[in-house]
This record gives C-alpha cells, structure tokens and sequence, in this order.
C-alpha cells in the first residue's frame, strides 16, 4: 500500500508560498541555490526563510548544503540543521554529497539527495538511509531519457526501505498524476503548477451556475 500523496511548493517566493501555506494546500516549501537566486534571495536570508515558513504552516523545509568537499558540505549543513526540528538537508548526488549525506544521517539529520538522475544513485541514497531522493522529471526529459520509467525503477528500488521519492521538476499536473500512477507519493512544484491543479474550465463554469442559481432561489 503506498502512502497518501504529499505536496510541497518549490520556491522562494514569499507571497506564492505565504499564500499556498496559509490555505494549507502544501505541507512544505523545497528550495536550492537556484530557486533562492532566481527569488532574489541570499544564503544570509536562510535562517529567516525558515522561520517565516515554519510561522506560516509548513510541516517540513528544504535547504541544500554546499561546498567542494565533504567537509564543507557538512560544515555548511550544520547550520541548516540547527535551524530547527522542520528542517531538512538537501544534499547533491555527487561522490562527496553521498559521503556527506551518509554522516548527515548518521547523526539523525532529514537527507534529502538531491538530482538524481539514475537508478543506480537512488539504489545508493537509500542503503545509505537518505529520508528523500530527488529526481528531475523535467530534466531527466530534456536529457532525452524517459523520466517517467526512470523515476518508477527509482520508486521500486526504494521499496521497503525508509527512502521515497520526492518527485521534482514537475512542469504539470499530468506529471504528478502519471508519477502517482507509477506509486510515487511525494511531490514538490512551482506554485504555478500546484495552482494548476485545484481548477479546471468545466468546474469554474459549474460554480459559477450554481452561485447563479442559489442568487435566483434566494431572491
């Protein structure tokens, strides 16, 4: 039996994730270097990132760590780890982001291994006991591989183990629906995507000709 889906909001937006988070339609916010940069913010803003999200109502945010080394990944995911108990660590899936993750785990930290592009590095995250394993949908695409089928072996190979699949790159609502098909159950979208998912043509004109009719039958 898998899991009941989850959604996380991929920004740092503040108005699209306060608004998102104050209507309780995520459960989290993920970021990276690039959606921190791209939002105009700054790795001195972190701390404040996390405690204005964690006030607004997520359960769980993503900050990845950096540096050139091991050590400097660890160094730097120490100060996301005492953020706070809601904090998880992003970590890339390079040789030195698996040694870091492997010792972020050890010492009880969230691990999230993040572009994952392979079967064989979510086979590794998971014997090593990474909480989450990110794979790209959208860019496993633009490299020309089958996202899809790549992300259900990565959903097969995590069975029975404490990793799942935190679903990213997402450029639609039918990529969430076909991963879901595949049993994937966590997934994290721009607010765009995430917004796209609670409407459609046919349901706005249905409410819109029962708020006529209940104005009809309340006059």
């Amino acid at each position: 039996m898998i899991a009941a889906p989850r959604l996380y909001v991929d920004s740092a937006d503040l108005d699209q994730v306060r608004d998102l988070l104050a209507d309780s339609l995520v459960h989290g916010v993920t970021t990276n270097p690039t959606i921190l940069e791209r939002c105009g913010r700054t790795v001195a803003e972190i701390p404040d990132l996390y405690a204005r999200w964690v006030e607004q109502g997520a359960q769980e945010v993503f900050f990845q760590t950096w540096g050139e080394d091991a050590a400097a990944m660890l160094r730097n995911a120490d100060k996301i780890v005492g953020l706070g108990d809601k904090v998880a660590v992003k970590v890339p899936a390079t040789r030195a982001g698996f040694t870091a993750s492997r010792e972020l785990v050890a010492s009880g930290a969230t691990v999230l291994v993040t572009a994952v592009y392979s079967v064989a590095q979510a086979l590794a995250a998971s014997a090593y006991g990474a909480r989450y394993i990110a794979p790209y949908l959208g860019r496993l695409r633009d490299s020309g591989r089958d996202g899809s089928a790549l992300i259900a072996e990565m959903q097969a190979v995590c069975a029975g183990s404490h990793t799942d699949v935190l679903a990213a790159s997402l450029r639609s609502p039918a990529d969430l629906v076909e991963l879901r098909h595949h049993g994937v159950s966590y997934f994290t979208a721009a607010p765009e995507v995430i917004e796209a998912m609670l409407s459609d043509e046919i349901s706005s004109s249905s409410a819109a000709e029962f708020e006529a009719a209940i104005a009809r039958i309340s006059s």
